[in-house]
């Protein structure tokens, strides 16, 4: 049996468990391995007892002198005792060295040590007993002729023979056992070696896990390195022979050699396997309490406020109402007992026209007629005199005149030979257009669909390229454009802010465009009295709500939008279609207020199709178009007589409008029985009629008729006094061009308030996407809280490779594609709308004198809130669940950049795409870029394609960059970090750079969508 256990030991590296010889006597295994026997003293003359302690086991401890011998430490002869006795350990202070030449102990020098043998020489005699106690084990085994399992480097029973040295003896004697790593039975007489798994810890270390008995990491032998367990570190001081709880205050991930500190307000109870971060969930609890709580209080606010108006309105109903007790004047105050509106003023009866009963079939009298339509009543000899008009045309009249100082209100235009050739059109839309327009005069241009109507005022106003032809404002050659901030321009729909209120939407326009050196007060005063003469003063404070959500009704809408217009007392007005979609009362009501605003001297100009009769009537001037040519420019009252000239027949009692638009549409057989009719033989004539005209000195667009030279006198300004010559004029138009519009800087500024009061009102929309933001961060934390914030799992350092459970690349680059994928899902949508929604009210502003950069800044930074408190609840849920090993402050910062990237790659895509089509558009954009992270494919890879340029240019590698560096940084002691680093195609060590260049493309992105500002009408798709 000796034999087969000395076959045994020569065949295993090393095995000191196992007993290849019979002990004689006390024998046990020493700190470092060795065997140590008592034996009798091989001194020449002596029988004393002695220790001997050899290191190399394959040698006979009784037929060798060689090792260590130590005296022992009562002396005496007797060794025929049991194998464990310990009555007479060795004196371990004298290690003695067997001179065989003197046949005698000398003691053992330094010179003696070194030539002992690497395994004899670190014996110590000093008795570890759970070595020993696997030795007597493992001999009592042998003694009862069964297998030694307990002697055996591995436990796997079909293996017994075929462990795998990690480490050499020098190698373990210049490093020890790994970081991170438990050796406790490894010494240089018990190197670390490597056994072949049994099927269940197989299975384990190919999900990634230890194999745990008994809820212990353990070993596949004895001599085994064991990865130090979650929640324990084993310090690299001890060697590796203890492994200690991770102390309170402190978390220990697998592996751990040291314990992490935690953060700042972090919990860490004594054996943490990681951090719960609590500053992050009591500041997110506070920013909800916060905001709940604000919430709250305007809620009850406004309720208490709706209550007291309530009363109030109550109250003079009661005053008003006959039954009540009150004295009323009049159905007027019936109505507003039963509406609830309040009258303006107890003078005038009340003037929002369009809340009459839908079965009226009258108009009010003149005598009920109210703000602007009071010029309406008055002769131009009384509205001359300010005293005589009421106090809110006074009001408006004054604002004016201060903001034109005192120079003529409207503005006269004379265009010669105007055209318009798309470079995509074969044939030009606008051609040989010439006429006037007189300062103070209501002019209607109309024509048939694709007569060049809208092109003509575009191409007027400046705002087409590829023109031709020359214009002249106030006798001064040049481009309307130059003029935009005394001109104002009403597009057909009704462009305003929905969450804004009536008077906050005309009262920004007033503060942008109005003169920079008007004080608050005074700006304020002309926006009242602006909101007064459009009768708006009973829906002030009313929001003016979306076309499919209305809070004011269309015929109001459009007077915001004309509103608007006249906060900035322009001088002169173009409308687009200002009746489209309104009923023939509040088409009436509109156009009427258009006809008293020409009366007080602005210039207005609008684009109809086919007025009533009554609208038709009250029009100073007329250009009709066909073909993109005039068919006819002058007065109203000269066209149907112009038409008859030429042989068209006007029935009795029918609409002139209606058969105008016939005739000029080419539909005029039925007044026209013989000759020709068409579109061409109308232009031809006309400009035949134009040049007669002109030839014989008659001006244009008069008709050489003496009442109209007097209803021209009429149209005049009642507050202006006309320029001697054009240089003065053209100096008083450049003084008041220079004094219109506040500073960039206060633009900003009132845009700003604007943005945040527009996040304010869109409450929901901030609730849902906070909801999402915490939805998606739940779901993706709890998705990866099973794994206990092991995101990594790498490659062990040499020599443990082979100790390698499976290795987890995936999962640091997993984490930030979730991540991305979710930030895009959560911002995509959200981030496009902040552009989206609005960009046909930014073009009208700009082509009115906004700043485009003021708006683009302050739209920009009123999302950052919103984006921060989007991240912050993001982040902190994904923190709480998966905790990873990255610093909360690290992560936060990340996510928020890329939470930046995201609202700027949406701002670019809101600039290109229709509104309907943005949101979706841009969360599939913002899918791509997450997808482009890196992760699958890996970049790697993309580099083996040459493609990682593409990659690059996404903010999603960049993220995924910094989350990958920071999982698997920390365990550069333990795993072979870099070559996890080259397998995935990413860099470490990169932080800052990483982080900057995230800031750097989110601000790209908004320096593109900025430009695209410009640009994206042609681009949008």
């Amino acid at each position: 049996m000796a034999s087969d256990r000395i076959q045994q030991r020569v065949l295993l590296p090393q095995a000191p468990f196992l007993p290849v010889w019979d002990p004689l006597g006390p024998t046990f295994l020493d700190t470092e391995a060795c065997l140590c026997a008592l034996r009798t003293s091989p001194e020449q003359g002596s029988n004393s007892a002695a220790w001997q302690c050899i290191g190399n086991q394959t040698q006979n401890i009784y037929a060798v002198t060689s090792g260590k011998w130590f005296h022992t430490a009562n002396g005496g002869t007797n060794v025929n005792l049991s194998i464990n006795d310990a009555s007479n350990p060795p004196q371990t202070s004298r290690p003695l060295h067997f001179n065989a030449n003197a046949q005698a102990f000398t003691p053992l020098t330094q010179e003696r040590r070194s030539s002992m043998t690497i395994w004899d020489r670190h014996c110590t005699a000093e008795n570890k007993s759970t070595f020993s106690t696997a030795f007597y084990r493992s001999w009592r085994a042998y003694q009862r002729d069964e297998v030694p399992i307990d002697g055996f480097p591995c436990w796997r029973p079909d293996a017994l023979l075929l462990p795998v040295r990690l480490q050499s003896p020098e190698d373990w004697l210049k490093d020890g056992c790994r970081e991170g790593f438990l050796c406790a039975n490894n010494t240089v007489n018990s190197l670390p070696q490597y056994c072949p798994p049994l099927t269940q810890c197989q299975q384990a270390r190919l999900v990634g896990e230890a194999c745990v008995f008994e809820g212990r990491n353990v070993g596949m032998g004895p001599f085994e390195p064991i990865i130090c367990q979650p929640g324990w570190y084993c310090p690299k001081s001890s060697n590796g022979n203890v492994t200690l709880p991770c102390p309170a205050g402190s978390y220990c991930q697998p592996g751990a050699a040291t314990p992490t500190p935690c953060a700042f307000g972090s919990s860490c109870p004594e054996g943490s396997q990681n951090e719960l971060f609590l500053i992050p969930i009591a500041l997110l609890g506070l920013i909800d309490l916060i905001v709940l709580v604000a919430l709250l209080f305007f809620f009850f606010r406004k309720r208490s406020k709706k209550k007291s108006q309530e009363k109030t309105s109550s109250s003079e109903r009661a005053l008003h109402v006959p039954f009540l007790g009150g004295k009323p004047k009049g159905m007027s105050d019936v109505k507003a007992a039963i509406t609830g509106y309040r009258q303006i003023d107890d003078e005038n009866e009340d003037g929002d026209h369009e809340m009459m009963p839908l079965e009226a079939t009258y108009m009010p009298g003149r005598d009920g007629w109210t703000g602007f339509q009071a010029a309406l009543d008055d002769d131009i000899p009384a509205l001359r005199r300010a005293d005589t008009i009421n106090p809110q045309l006074k009001s408006f009249i004054e604002s004016m005149q201060k903001a034109t100082n005192a120079i003529d209100l409207g503005l006269s235009f004379t265009y010669d030979n105007l055209s318009f050739h798309p470079k995509s059109s074969p044939r030009p839309i606008l051609q040989n257009v010439t006429g006037s327009i007189h300062r103070g005069s209501l002019v209607a241009v109309m024509g048939g669909s694709g007569a060049g109507k809208s092109t003509f005022v575009n191409v007027l106003m400046g705002k087409t390229t590829n023109t031709g032809g020359s214009v002249t404002v106030n006798d001064i050659p040049g481009k309307i454009k130059r003029y935009k901030k005394i001109i104002g321009y009403v597009p057909q729909d009704d462009i305003v802010l929905p969450e804004l209120t009536v008077y906050e939407n005309i009262v920004h326009s007033a503060k942008v465009r109005l003169p920079s050196s008007w004080r608050d007060a005074e700006i304020e005063a002309h926006v009242d009295s602006v909101i007064d003469c459009l009768e708006l003063s009973h829906v002030r404070d009313s929001l003016v709500g979306s076309v499919g959500k209305p809070v004011i009704s269309g015929g109001q809408r459009k007077r915001v939008s004309i509103g608007m217009e006249l906060a900035a007392a322009p001088m002169a007005i173009f409308l687009d279609e200002p009746t489209s979609g309104l009923d023939a009362t509040a088409a009436s009501s509109i156009m009427r207020t258009l006809k008293a605003l020409a009366r007080l001297g602005i210039s207005v100009i609008v684009i109809i199709h086919q007025p009533r009769m009554e609208i038709f009537e009250i029009l100073d001037s007329l250009i009709l178009l066909g073909n993109g040519q005039t068919i006819y420019e002058g007065p109203e009252a000269d066209v149907q007589r112009y038409f008859e000239g030429i042989g068209f027949q006007f029935p009795p009692h029918v609409n002139p409008a209606d058969v105008v638009t016939d005739i000029i549409t080419g539909n005029g057989r039925t007044y026209k029985k013989i000759g020709d009719i068409s579109k061409d033989a109308l232009i031809s004539h006309w400009a035949a009629t134009r040049k007669a005209r002109t030839t014989f000195g008659v001006p244009e667009g008069q008709g050489g008729e003496d009442a109209d030279a007097e209803a021209d006198d009429d149209r005049r300004s009642p507050l202006s006094v006309t320029p001697s010559d054009t240089r003065s004029n053209r100096k008083s138009l450049r003084i008041i061009l220079r004094r219109r519009g506040a500073t960039r800087v206060n633009q900003i500024w009132l845009c700003l308030r604007r943005a945040m009061l527009q996040q304010y009102r869109l409450k929901s929309a901030f609730f849902f996407e906070m909801g999402l933001a915490a939805l998606a961060g739940f779901l993706l934390g709890l998705a990866q809280q099973p794994r206990g914030g092991v995101l990594f799992t790498g490659f062990y350092l040499p020599p443990y490779q082979d100790l390698s459970l499976s290795v987890n690349l995936g999962g640091a680059s997993q984490l930030p594609l979730l991540k991305a994928i979710a930030i895009g899902l959560i911002c995509g949508a959200p981030g496009v709308k902040v552009f989206s929604e609005e960009m046909l009210l930014q073009r009208r502003e700009a082509e009115a004198g906004h700043s485009r950069l003021a708006y683009f800044l302050a739209k920009t930074i009123s999302v950052l809130p919103r984006l921060l408190l989007g991240c912050l609840h993001f982040t902190t849920l994904v923190f709480i669940l998966a905790r990873p090993v990255i610093p909360w402050g690290i992560g936060l910062a990340t996510n928020l950049l890329y939470f930046y990237s995201i609202y700027g790659l949406a701002s670019c895509v809101s600039m290109v795409v229709r509104r309907e089509d943005a949101p979706l558009m841009s969360t599939m954009t913002s899918l791509v870029v997450g997808l482009l992270s890196g992760a699958a494919p890996s970049l790697a890879s993309v580099k083996r394609w040459r493609l990682e340029w593409l990659w690059r240019a996404s903010p999603g590698v960049w993220f995924a960059e910094i989350y990958f560096s920071q999982l698997v940084e920390p365990f550069a002691y333990l795993y072979n970090v870099e070559w996890a680093a080259a397998v995935m195609g990413y860099s470490l060590g990169n932080l800052t750079m990483n982080m900057l260049v995230l800031l750097a493309i989110g601000t790209a992105y908004r320096l593109i969508a900025f430009a695209l500002l410009f640009v994206g009408k042609r681009m949008r798709v």
